[in-house]
């Protein structure tokens, strides 16, 4: 069973920056793609950015120029740097891992961890 763990959420003033942080445990030997969503009450859960194994990221809209992300195989863990934060950014994130092949020789699909809220508040 593979397990993500995100860390780094909390509250920061217009303009800040935060990392979150997002651990992938278990019995893993690949992470194919590693993203982060997010959602807010009410609403549907949107792209934040997806990173691949070999580098390869892709932004949602509303976070392009701002957000960036990044991963570290070795340690199974993606990363999502947000800077010039704004309001509308106030959202509880996911992290989101895709097509993991086990030690069991098993591939998993659309895994996701528990969420870290993100608030933006002067």
């Amino acid at each position: 069973q593979v397990r993500l763990v995100e860390s780094g959420g909390g509250l920061v003033q217009p303009g800040g920056s935060l990392t979150l942080s997002c651990v992938a445990s278990g019995n893993i030997i690949d992470i194919d793609v590693m993203g982060w969503y997010r959602q807010a009450p009410g609403k549907q859960r949107e792209l934040v950015a997806t990173v691949t194994s070999t580098g390869g990221s892709d932004y949602g809209d509303s976070v392009k120029g701002r957000f960036t992300i990044s991963r570290d195989n070795a340690k199974n863990t993606a990363y999502l740097q947000m800077n010039s934060l704004e309001y509308e950014d106030k959202h509880v994130y996911y992290c989101h891992a895709d097509r993991i092949l086990s030690g069991l020789r098993r591939y998993l699909y659309d895994t996701w961890g528990q969420g870290t809220q993100v608030t933006v508040s002067s």
